[in-house]
């Protein structure tokens, strides 16, 4: 891991979903995240392949633009819908490879870790967490799907986390 200049360092943050990618970049620390910027990937639905390497070079390029100290990503949530959770897998993978190919250590969470860092609880809600996020860092103007504030969420998370 590259080591941060000072306390302050940046979190590439990356909600994995089937369809569609939550990305946040966050810096600072825990108590005064600062937003970077943030996203909603949407990969072409279509060939598997296709989608995947969508994925691999939308994470690489947030990399590659942002310099990131870190990339949180979420642990792997396993669904009843098998086919759900082989697409999320894959998507992971081509997250992961884009992180080891530009030697960026990942820190995972899971679900529980990111909600206790954003709203002090480890069972909130989606909704108590998106009501949260707006407390804790200041956000440009715009409408975000949830998976867009789920991955701001795990950028917090990973802010908090000092390892």
């Amino acid at each position: 891991m590259k080591a941060p200049k000072n306390s302050l360092r940046r979190v590439l943050a990356i909600d994995p979903g089937y369809d569609r990618l939550g990305i946040a970049v966050l810096e600072g620390d825990a108590s005064k995240p600062v937003h970077v910027w943030s996203d909603c990937v949407v990969p072409p639905k279509g060939l598997r392949e296709l989608r995947l390497a969508v994925v691999y070079k939308a994470v690489a390029d947030v990399i590659r633009k942002y310099q990131p100290d870190i990339l949180a990503l979420e642990t792997l949530f396993f669904s009843t819908n098998k086919k759900t959770a082989v697409g999320v897998a894959e998507a992971r993978g081509a997250i992961l490879a884009a992180a080891g190919a530009a030697q960026i250590p990942v820190q995972e969470y899971a679900p529980q870790q990111v909600k206790l860092a954003v709203t002090g609880y480890g069972a909130s809600d989606k909704v108590g967490i998106a009501r949260m996020i707006p407390h804790l860092i200041s956000l440009p103007p715009k409408k975000r799907l949830d998976d867009e504030l789920d991955a701001i969420a795990l950028a917090i998370a990973g802010l908090a986390d000092r390892r």
